[in-house]
Formats: structure tokens, C-alpha cells, sequence
């Protein structure tokens, strides 16, 4: 059997510990005076340094290619879903497109100048709101020169708020949802079930307790359920048909059950209202 340590290699082995001995201890006296390290220090630390970019060298490499092959891949997939949502949207626009044409053809078929659903739109700024009456009214800067007349239909940034009470020249006054008195103009709304199904109603007050537009007096057997979407009927030909309220937030029984009260959860924030938009119908 070969022997394991011969006398060359325990020969060479002693003089690779004094040599490595004697290199910790010239780099420990350099440290400590702060003076050039000894030549065979330098020669042993450039050697080291050399090693070590060899071996790092091919390991950062492969780190890079690594990331840059993720980064790849996390674009392309972004590219996809930017492109399904480029073909959705274009194909929604194109199902728009076609509706409006026929609903133009439509209009011409019946000879019908005019719908519930026809109306243009007047932007305008909330100048003034009393905090004695917060809850049932706002001043807003356009007036009969920019076309509005009194009763027509005001839209906050969600949904429906009120209807034009007064009207000046350069200024109107809008009468809130959420107005308690007895004088407040009602809307007639519909509520959309499920299974197409609607229930058509009127607002009769405000809660301000929870915050709520209440439909009341239903006797309509259809069933709502939370979450059932409400606007305008347009009943009454005064108010756009389709003009978005809320959503249902519950349904209480009345008396002996032969009535109920729906509980509407307004679209819009009626103590932050800044910008309004009117709505005045076609003629």
C-alpha cells in the first residue's frame, strides 16, 4: 500500500505552513505600522485578487443573464396583457360605435326627434353653500345665459345630487337629494332587479341619520336584493331617464308587510360636492 506521507511531501507541507505563517505575520506588522506590505504580501494579495475575478467572473455572468432573462420575460408578459386590454378596448369601441348607428337608424325608423335619454351636458362650479342649509341646497356659477331653466336635472361626480331650484342669469340655485322639506321635488326612480326585472318609485325623504335616499310606499312584489343598481326612471318627461342614483343597501318590511321601503346608498358624497354637471334635455 502506498504510503500517504512520504518524506518530500511532509518536506513540502512544512514549507507551505512557514511560508503561509510567515505571509499572516508580514500583513499583520504592515496593518499594524501602516508601512508598504512585503513583496512576498503584494505578490500573494495580487495573486489572490487575480484568482478571485477569475472565479467571480463567470458567476456575475451568469447572475446578469439570469436577471436580464426575467426582465425579459416580466416585459413580455406586461406586453401581453397591455395588448389584450388594447383589443378589448377596441372592441368595445366598436360595439359602441355600432350601437349608436343603430340606435340613429332607430330614431329615424319611428320618426322620433327626441327620447328620455337625450339631453347635453353644462359644466359648472359650486360658488356658495350656507352652512345653515348644507344638507338641501348649493349655488353654482351658470345661469339661464348658458341654457339652464329650472327643474332640469344636476349630476355630481357619481351620480344624480338634485335639480335646479332657482335660476339668474349667471347663477342657479340646486335643490339636493338630500333636502328634508316639504317643498323638495321628488324623483321618480326605478330600481334594476335581477332577472331584468325593475321597480319603478319616487323618493319621499332622506335619511340623514344613516345617509341613505329612501324609496318608500312599495307595493311592487319584485324582489331587491343589496347591491341592485338605482336611477332615473325619466316618468314625468321633467327628468333624463337613466341618470345614476346608488346601489341598494337594504329593504325594510312596513306595516302588516303589504308595503316596503328601499334604502338607497347615494352614488355621490353630498357634503363634498365642488364641480356639478347639468343636464338639459333636447328640443
Amino acid at each position: 500500500m502506498k504510503k500517504l506521507f512520504t518524506s518530500r511531501r511532509l518536506v513540502v507541507g512544512v514549507l507551505i505552513l512557514i511560508i503561509t505563517i510567515g505571509v499572516i505575520t508580514l500583513s499583520s506588522r504592515s496593518r499594524n505600522t501602516r508601512q508598504q506590505p512585503a513583496l512576498p504580501v503584494r505578490v500573494v494579495a495580487d495573486v489572490s485578487g487575480w484568482v478571485s475575478q477569475v472565479v467571480t467572473a463567470p458567476v456575475k455572468a451568469v447572475t446578469n443573464g439570469i436577471q436580464g432573462t426575467g426582465k425579459l420575460l416580466n416585459t413580455y408578459q406586461e406586453n401581453e396583457r397591455l395588448n389584450r386590454k388594447v383589443d378589448s378596448l377596441a372592441a368595445t369601441q366598436v360595439e359602441l360605435q355600432t350601437v349608436r348607428a343603430e340606435n340613429k337608424s332607430l330614431k329615424k325608423q319611428l320618426a322620433t326627434s327626441k327620447t328620455l335619454t337625450d339631453y347635453q351636458k353644462v359644466n359648472a362650479s359650486v360658488i356658495s353653500r350656507s352652512p345653515s342649509n348644507w344638507q338641501s341646497e348649493l349655488i353654482i356659477n351658470r345661469g339661464s345665459n348658458a341654457g339652464i331653466r329650472k327643474n332640469m336635472s344636476v349630476m355630481g361626480p357619481g351620480g344624480l345630487i338634485g335639480r335646479i331650484a332657482e335660476v339668474d342669469t349667471t347663477s342657479a340655485k340646486v335643490e339636493l337629494l338630500s333636502d328634508n322639506s316639504q317643498t323638495a321635488n321628488r324623483f321618480a326612480i326605478r330600481v334594476q332587479a335581477a332577472g331584468g326585472k325593475s321597480v319603478d318609485g319616487i323618493i319621499t325623504n332622506f335619511d340623514q341619520a344613516q345617509n341613505m335616499i329612501v324609496m318608500g310606499r312599495i307595493t311592487a312584489s319584485t324582489k331587491v336584493e343589496p347591491g341592485d343598481k338605482v336611477a332615473t326612471s325619466g316618468l314625468g318627461g321633467i327628468t333624463p331617464a337613466g341618470l345614476y342614483i346608488g346601489e341598494v343597501d337594504h329593504v325594510s318590511a312596513g306595516d302588516a308587510g303589504l308595503t316596503k321601503t328601499i334604502y338607497i346608498k347615494p352614488a355621490t358624497d353630498y357634503n363634498n360636492i365642488s364641480v356639478v354637471t347639468v343636464a338639459i334635455p333636447e328640443t
